[in-house]
């Protein structure tokens, strides 16, 4: 560019960029139009005229419907106008407008329709788009619609057929649709519709069919048909649609579906291939009698055989490929809508098995889930101490239950596993079984008796999953569906190996709870000391309960132990963690304790030696403790506390924590301990006890002794144990963070 011509090219763009809206208008990339509501265009653009060839003195005045193909004409009365009327715009319906040469311009038409005040029609205005790339893209799928704009009313019954395909949401429903319509459509005697069965195994061999859908067919001609599929689906799908006649050449291939034809009035079947997006997904077959005389489909002179004209057969092919459009759609729905179930029901499985402390209750509430849910009957047989046992045997029909359970006798540990799974055992994977045949059931099934109660229960399909984890065989799961729900598919495979997977881990995280419960149970009775001795002048009562939350085992305790010289030494403590450690550390406390009552030490000594020793023990946690002693003839009471809660005593119905100064906690650095001394009247109570009773998630311990003091001088009494199961009853609650150690010690009176 000069220097010459830039600033005229400038000024050039300038005016450009002005955006003059008529030239805007006219000169348009799209067509644009103004029509009466009863289609008269009353203004149109220079692009619209220039696209049809037609001055625009010939486009004024025209109708617009007049200036479309055939096809467009209809589509514009039976959807466009209909359309416009109910919702005032349309869009992207696809229009034929015709030149001035016979010619036409594939576009997309966008309307919208102006009204007055009242609500009545004043203009339509209307854009269209040139869309031939876009048209030949959907060719396949305008295919019917091409076909429509031969015949009116060709198009109305493919409308008819499509609309009422549109709202089918299930593979029955659409069939249903399928054969109703495709009959009345062709005036059939009868229909029905043979789909293909997927194969579970993807061998890619000879397709199988299966009847989905029949109306006006006689049920021995259903069968003849059904019979005759075997070997020549294939065949039959790809060769189009076609007209068999009922005569000689059936006859002779295949006699008995001839015989059963004739004998049913019909002189020819009309074979429809149903695909979709190039895959067959069966055949749709259309029975007409001598009688037909069809108002769609040019039929020949009544009582000869019919030949399918081009247009009829372009009709029937268009119906097969809606068809089978619908039917894709209707299975990817209900493919989705199982998957969300199958989606919800792991989640549920997995919330259950998260929750899973012990296998077999879980394992019952989990079979409680997976019947009627995935499958009609599951069984569980699980690897325990002495071998194989079915613990879970259920049916989703109770009627059929009682077959399940006599299974039982057939199964471990009475007999060894059946063969799903035994094989799935033996191999160490998943075995499905898609179709359960009575020639396999004989000779799997061992028994006459096991037989019949097999064949009873109409399995149709089988899966069973070992059960592994930790590279431990922990058993296997096997679940059944019976005639009534339709046989596993691989999506259902996949998701038993799911679930089998959740419960390996659930089997295996609750053994290991088990054994860690077995083993803190043992470990706790273990350390703790047995029942409180005979005593002569005191009555003792002991509780222990350990918390709710983690292994059941910490590091709370208790002693009483007869002194020489008619004393009585007693000891509460808690050692600070809630572990296997924390109970280790109290039973060496325990033992180092009642070592140092060999020598009648004092409560302040017992705590000075501890904590002076405390190293040398190589014990790893801290802890707190109350020691005391008492002189059984005269009462006197010593009480030393290293970090502990005081003890709560009871006279004559009124409840007073002691004044016991505590010292450090046992473990922290050295300080003297400060001795209690007071006397214990005759018939007084003494209450030592951890913190897990007085402390909580909600409150802290002033409450906590608050409410024991509160507790203990309600309904005074002498008995200890009856004092124990109080406290426990009033203070303890069901879910507990730490456990709870207390003693009750009341001199007699």
């Amino acid at each position: 560019m000069t220097a010459d011509t830039r600033p005229s090219s400038s000024a050039g763009l300038a005016h450009l960029l002005e955006e003059d809206p008529a030239d805007l208008y006219e000169n348009a990339p799209c067509g644009y139009l103004s029509a009466l509501p009863d289609g008269t265009i009353v203004k149109a653009n220079r692009t619209f005229c220039s696209w049809t060839g037609r001055p625009v003195t010939e486009v004024l005045g025209a109708r617009f419907p007049d200036l479309l193909s055939i096809g467009g004409r209809v589509l514009t009365q039976t959807h466009l106008v209909p359309l416009l009327r109910l919702q005032g715009a349309v869009r992207e319906v696809a229009l034929d407008v015709v030149r001035s040469d016979g010619s036409t311009v594939p576009c997309l038409a966008n309307a919208i329709e102006v009204r007055d005040a009242a609500g009545q029609p004043l203009l339509i205005r209307i854009t269209l788009f040139e869309a031939t790339a876009r048209r030949r893209y959907e060719a396949d799928r305008l295919a019917a619609q091409r076909a429509a704009e031969e015949s009116e009313v060709r198009s109305r019954t493919l409308q008819q057929f499509t609309s009422e395909l549109a709202a089918a949401v299930t593979i029955a429903d659409a069939a249903a649709v399928v054969v109703h319509r495709s009959r009345r459509a062709a005036r059939a005697a009868g229909a029905g519709l043979w789909l293909v069965v997927p194969d579970p195994h993807g061998a890619g061999g000879e397709p199988v069919v299966a009847l989905t859908a029949a109306e006006g067919m006689p049920a021995d001609l259903l069968h003849a048909l059904t019979d005759t599929a075997p070997g020549r689906v294939r065949l039959v799908l790809d060769a189009g649609v076609r007209t068999v006649p009922v005569g000689e050449g059936l006859r002779a291939a295949w006699p008995s579906l001839a015989e059963v034809a004739a004998s049913a009035g019909y002189t020819d079947l009309v074979v429809v291939p149903v695909a979709a997006d190039g895959d067959h997904l069966g055949a749709l077959v259309l029975a007409l009698d001598a009688g037909t005389d069809d108002e769609l489909i040019s039929l020949a002179e009544p009582g000869e055989h019919h030949a399918l004209s081009d247009a009829d057969a372009d009709l029937l092919a268009s119906l097969g490929r809606q068809a089978g459009q619908a039917l894709e759609r209707a299975r990817l729905h209900e493919e989705t809508t199982r998957q969300a179930a199958r989606s919800t029901f792991l989640l549920d499985a997995a919330r259950l098995l998260a929750r899973a402390t012990g296998v077999t209750e879980t394992v019952e509430r989990l079979a409680e889930m997976v019947v009627p849910r995935l499958a009609d009957m599951c069984l569980l047989d699980l690897v325990e101490e002495h071998g194989m046992n079915r613990v879970v045997a259920r049916h989703g029909d109770p009627q059929r239950q009682p077959l399940v359970d006599a299974l039982r006798a057939w199964a471990p540990p009475f007999r060894e596993l059946p063969a799903p799974a035994r094989a799935a055992m033996d191999e160490g994977r998943t075995r499905w079984f898609p179709a359960v045949a009575d020639e396999w059931l004989a000779e799997v099934v061992r028994d006459p008796e096991e037989l019949a109660a097999v064949q009873a229960l109409e399995l149709v399909s089988v899966i069973s999953v070992p059960l592994v984890a930790e590279d431990r065989a922990l058993g296997v799961m096997t679940l059944a569906a019976d005639r009534r729900r339709r046989a596993f598919t691989a999506a259902d495979v996949e998701l038993a190996e799911q679930l089998a997977l959740h419960v390996s881990l659930m089997m295996a995280k609750a053994q290991r709870y088990e054994f860690e419960a077995r083993t803190s149970h043992t470990l706790q009775a273990t350390l703790l000391p047995p029942s409180p001795p005979q005593v002569p002048g005191i009555s003792v009562a002991v509780r222990y309960l350990a918390a709710t939350y983690g292994v059941e085992i910490g590091g709370d305790f208790y002693d009483v132990a007869p002194l020489p010289g008619d004393h009585v030494a007693i000891a509460v403590g808690d050692v600070v963690g809630h572990d296997i450690t924390a109970a280790a550390t109290m039973g060496q406390l325990r033992s180092v304790y009642r070592a140092l009552l060999v020598e009648g030490p004092t409560p302040t000594a017992v705590i000075d030696r501890l904590q002076a020793s405390w190293p040398l023990l190589g014990l790893q946690r801290m802890a707190t403790a109350l020691f005391a002693t008492l002189d059984l003839p005269t009462g006197l009471l010593h009480v030393a506390s290293a970090g502990h809660p005081p003890p709560l005593l009871i006279v004559d119905g009124r409840a007073e924590f002691l004044p016991v100064v505590p010292s450090r906690m046992l473990g922290a650095p050295p300080a003297p301990a400060v001795e209690w001394t007071g006397v214990l009247p005759p018939g007084a109570t003494l209450v030592l006890f951890t913190d897990g009773l007085v402390e909580s998630r909600t409150s802290d311990i002033d409450e906590g002794l608050a409410r024991l003091r509160t507790a203990a001088s309600r309904r005074p009494t002498t008995d200890p144990d009856e004092l124990c199961d109080r406290l426990l009853g009033e203070l303890a609650g069901t879910h507990r963070a730490d456990d709870i150690a207390l003693l009750a010690l009341t001199r007699d009176a």
